[in-house]
């Protein structure tokens, strides 16, 4: 099966073989704004075609990532900071500094980190957001089916 992977804001990749290594200058990536207040991102390596996603995420003191669900296996290293699970069926669970938690297919919860913090997440398939009343989005706040449910196991 071929991959579709790739680094986003990495020009020099463009040019590789398939079989190439890429390599990546975290540093060099700008952080990216996301839809949610206080919380930017540095995609590492995207895959439109399986939905695979490493992303380097950086949240403010205070902010909340909202309401959301694991589609499957969610992995989060945490580099610098905490982050804290505001609801769900962990509230009040705190993953700090040197930690890894990962989180199981289909389980759902907000997370916040009160006083800021630097984590390494890796996606199996994006996330699905419930912040919009009837609606089923991804991180950019676009269709989730559209845009991921192709990617989905026996689909």
């Amino acid at each position: 099966m071929s991959s579709q992977a790739f680094s986003p804001q990495v020009a020099g990749h463009a040019g590789l073989g398939p079989l190439a290594s890429r390599l990546v200058d975290v540093d060099a990536l700008a952080w990216q704004s996301t839809r949610f207040e206080g919380i930017e991102v540095k995609p590492l390596l995207v895959d439109p075609q399986s939905g695979l996603a490493s992303v380097l995420m950086r949240m403010a003191p205070g902010s909340v990532l909202p309401h959301h669900e694991h589609v499957l296996i969610e992995q989060t290293w945490v580099l610098e900071g905490h982050l804290v699970d505001q609801t769900g069926p962990d509230e009040g669970m705190e993953c700090k500094a040197g930690q890894f938690i990962w989180r199981p297919a289909g389980s759902q919860h907000s997370a916040w980190s009160p006083k800021g913090g630097t984590f390494l997440a890796f996606f199996q398939v994006p996330n699905k957001f419930y912040d919009r009343p009837g609606e089923v989005v991804d991180m950019g706040g676009k269709d989730w089916e559209t845009v991921w449910g192709a990617a989905m196991p026996g689909t």
